[in-house]
């Protein structure tokens, strides 16, 4: 994952410059999501690797689903992209400039792993919790994982905070060995 991100974090980079420049951050991070929807398609991964499709065919493919929402300047990207046998990393290309663009807004998004549903409440807290930390605007995404048994992981950027119970008894069973 580590190498995926870093080849695809040139292009990412120049995208969001380009985007910032032009005033089209929001456009250009439509485009991305949806070539990052494109290429993500388990129809369309085995095309990607395929020698028996060109560059030109590959292009005209994505510029047809894409259709409207691809902007001229958007499919310049995606032949930069194609020609220089990257396109596969469009997923990551898109990570990284919704990274970028938090960054750029004062914006963190903190991803919630709980054992169970959290309630508002407890969205607003930890939400309210991390904003006074990091000093920053969050927004908060929740998602369950059972295997927790209890607590919950969050996830801000590279920071890592296991309080789940799991976490616990790993750190427990370390310390005993």
């Amino acid at each position: 994952m580590l190498e995926k991100i870093t080849i695809a974090r040139p292009y990412a980079q120049a995208a969001f410059d380009y985007a910032r420049e032009e005033g089209r951050v929001e456009q250009w991070s439509g485009m991305l999501k949806l070539l990052r929807a494109i290429v993500s398609h388990p129809d369309m991964r085995p095309l990607l690797h395929d020698p028996r499709v060109s560059d030109e065919q590959l292009y005209e493919l994505v510029a047809g689903v894409a259709g409207d929402a691809l902007t001229e300047h958007g499919g310049n990207f995606v032949r930069i992209l194609i020609q220089a046998e990257r396109i596969q990393y469009a997923p990551e290309i898109a990570v990284l400039f919704e990274s970028m663009l938090a960054e750029a807004e004062g914006r963190v998004d903190v991803e919630v792993i709980s054992a169970y549903e959290l309630e508002k409440e407890q969205e607003e807290a930890i939400a309210s919790a991390m904003a006074k930390r990091l000093g920053k605007k969050i927004t908060v995404t929740a998602g369950v994982d059972d295997k927790l048994i209890g607590g919950a992981v969050i996830r801000a950027g590279d920071s890592v905070i296991d309080a789940s119970i799991r976490g616990r008894l790993n750190e427990l069973r370390n310390q005993l060995a």
